[in-house]
């Protein structure tokens, strides 16, 4: 030190850490002092960085010093020999790698689970009342009765219910609704008088399969991409096995009894409703024709066993029979003047 001041060297430090003297005298002398002053700092304060082998080389043969980099992008090298940076990454940073993966991982999963939830809450809170009320208006509603409802809004709330994945839970809330609704139909019925019970059936069912004929197209797209698609099935034809299971199948015992009787005493009750009935049992349950045959083929062709040659005259018989019961009844033939007299007249 004191050979330094004598000389009252000038020593410069480059961006390089290359050490320079102004004076030329002793210049030898000082950079010889200068690196055995900083290696020995260097080996003894700077903790040498590790540095993963590249492929095809020793360990170690790549050294380097250590250059200040920013804390985000981790430590980088000097390389010795060219002064350009080096390529490398310490093991802290190799090894976080992983970590800040896992985490990315968890937090993508959780923001998945926040989401989904986030979207189930909103089916809860905003689209599902609303698909409720235009329902409930929907199944109360006469058939002359004009009920202001947005078809078009109603659309909406079903589209975007299916975009958001919620078809299994939309589909389960209708039928659940349906259900409920059914339920209170048939209590009604079981509470109605014996005299006006066919009437009281045909209004619930004529009633019943006016809503499905709103319902079904506004629920259009959750037939199409969910009930046909992955429960190959339909949505009218599930609707109506509802009304079969819950009301029709309670009561058609009931109801068969005062079918045939009616049908036995002609206008005991009116044809559309005689007609009304006996075809919607059919389109619910066609297995429901053998319990009376007689019945049903008079309102639906094909019921009865194909005709026989041999029955031709049973046939005749039953036909004048039914003649003389109308004629009996107040029913006239009418003018039969012009009518060809038979031959064993």
């Amino acid at each position: 030190m004191e050979a330094m001041e004598d000389d009252s060297l000038d020593i410069k430090d480059d961006h390089n850490h290359n050490y320079c003297a102004s004076s030329s005298s002793g210049s030898v002398k000082v950079r010889s002092f200068l690196s055995s002053q900083l290696s020995e700092v260097t080996l003894s304060a700077v903790p040498q960085p590790v540095c993963p082998a590249l492929p095809g080389a020793e360990p170690g043969s790549r050294r380097g010093k250590l250059w200040s980099g920013s804390p985000a992008t981790g430590s980088k090298f000097m390389d010795s020999d060219s002064g350009s940076e080096s390529s490398e990454v310490s093991e802290a940073d190799g090894s976080a790698a992983p970590a800040a993966a896992d985490g990315k991982f968890t937090l993508d999963s959780t923001s998945k689970f926040l989401l989904n939830a986030m979207a189930v809450e909103d089916y809860r809170k905003n689209h599902w009342p609303n698909l409720e009320k235009a329902i409930d208006r929907l199944l109360i509603q006469n058939p002359t009765d004009h009920i202001s409802v947005s078809y078009a809004q109603i659309y909406s709330y079903v589209y975007k219910c299916v975009c958001q994945q919620h078809s299994e839970l939309l589909y389960n809330d209708l039928t659940s609704k349906i259900t409920n609704h059914l339920q209170q139909v048939s209590t009604h019925l079981q509470s109605s008088p014996t005299e006006n019970f066919i009437e009281t059936f045909n209004t619930a069912l004529t009633q019943y399969t006016a809503s499905l004929q709103c319902i079904v197209p506004v629920f259009m797209y959750l037939n199409k991409f969910y009930i046909e698609s992955k429960l190959n099935r339909d949505l009218r034809e599930d609707l109506m096995t509802l009304f079969a299971d819950h009301v029709a199948e309670k009561h058609v015992n009931t109801l068969m009894p005062l079918l045939i009787k009616a049908h036995s005493m002609p206008f005991e009750v009116q044809p559309s409703t005689m007609a009304s009935v006996v075809k919607g049992l059919y389109s619910l349950r066609p297995e429901w024709a053998q319990l009376a045959p007689a019945l049903f083929s008079g309102f639906i062709p094909q019921i009865n066993p194909p005709a026989v040659e041999s029955l031709l005259s049973d046939y005749a018989a039953h036909d004048q029979k039914l003649q003389m019961e109308l004629s009996m009844n107040g029913f006239s033939r009418g003018d039969q003047s012009r009518k060809r007299a038979s031959d064993d007249s």
